[in-house]
């Protein structure tokens, strides 16, 4: 069975996650620091091949309202340019407060200001990735 991948995509970072072989647990993998399109979608594509991903779950910022905002146009240009360039399936999945959430995890873990801040994208990816994957079980 292939991967499913889960992406936080934010402004000066991306966490990624990817699914074990049999898509019941997500484990985050790196955070990538953002430069422009056109070179974040080339790390993202090569990690995405090197881990033999057919799906990708990308967060979807939504305000608490249910409306969409700039950083959910953000994610959706990003998401859709990467379907575009790996024919990839892109699903979009609601994000809101899984960085808090992530957050949250990371304090009660006791984790450093500086680590939280390097693992929190990645950490928020992985709370996308289960939560859609924890979905689709029944």
């Amino acid at each position: 069975m292939a991967r499913i991948a889960g992406l936080d995509i934010g402004e000066r970072t991306i966490g990624i996650a990817v699914s074990d072989l049999l898509g019941i647990t997500a484990q985050g993998l790196d955070t990538v620091k953002r430069s422009c399109m056109e070179e974040d979608l080339k790390q993202i594509i090569s990690i995405l091949k090197d881990y033999d991903v057919t799906f990708v779950v990308v967060g979807l910022p939504k305000n608490m309202n249910n409306t969409l905002g700039p950083s959910a146009d953000r994610a959706k240009e990003f998401g859709n340019e990467l379907a575009k360039r790996t024919g990839l399936e892109i699903k979009y999945w609601d994000e809101r407060l899984t960085t808090v959430s992530a957050q949250r995890t990371l304090l009660e873990g006791d984790v450093s200001r500086k680590k939280r801040k390097q693992v929190v994208d990645k950490i928020a990816a992985v709370m996308i990735l289960q939560n859609y994957m924890d979905s689709t079980i029944r």
